[in-house]
């Protein structure tokens, strides 16, 4: 499995690379809407990602582990308006985010590092967060505050 997720995972990175998504100047002229291309592009991954998640929920499909895949269905909340609203500052302060980071880091864009840097001090602000004998279980967005294991 590990190497069939490094494979997916080094994929991954060739499209954002191939796209240029690890560029700084990319993702800023996208911000400043000179360029739409990162938007068209999100806007295929979502078209072609949310049909088939709907059919592989809808027919109860589960995943090579014996899961089921479910959409997660949520009302908004006032942490997804402050989560979204931080991630945005930090991608359009950072010109990337965690994904293109590591792809600036593999072209050798030692940029990236300062990125890298930033989402180590972000979980582990979010451990100091959490700390007094409080940990999250959960996937992140339906997740619930339970005593730690001592």
């Amino acid at each position: 499995m590990n190497l069939i997720g490094g494979l997916f995972g080094a994929a991954f990175g060739f499209v954002l690379a191939a796209s240029q998504l690890h560029e700084y100047d990319t993702i800023h002229k996208t911000l400043r809407f000179e360029e739409l291309d990162v938007f068209l592009l999100m806007g295929l991954a979502i078209g072609v990602s949310l049909p088939l998640l709907w059919i592989l929920d809808r027919k109860q499909i589960r995943t090579i582990y014996g899961g089921r895949i479910r959409l997660s269905r949520s009302k908004v909340e006032r942490h997804h308006i402050v989560g979204g609203a931080l991630f945005g500052v930090g991608w359009a302060l950072a010109g990337t985010c965690p994904a293109p980071a590591l792809a600036m880091l593999s072209s050798g864009a030692l940029y990236g590092a300062i990125a890298v840097v930033g989402l180590f001090i972000g979980l582990h602000a979010h451990d100091l967060h959490m700390a007094g004998g409080l940990r999250e279980e959960g996937d992140g967005e339906h997740s619930e505050v339970v005593a730690a294991d001592l």
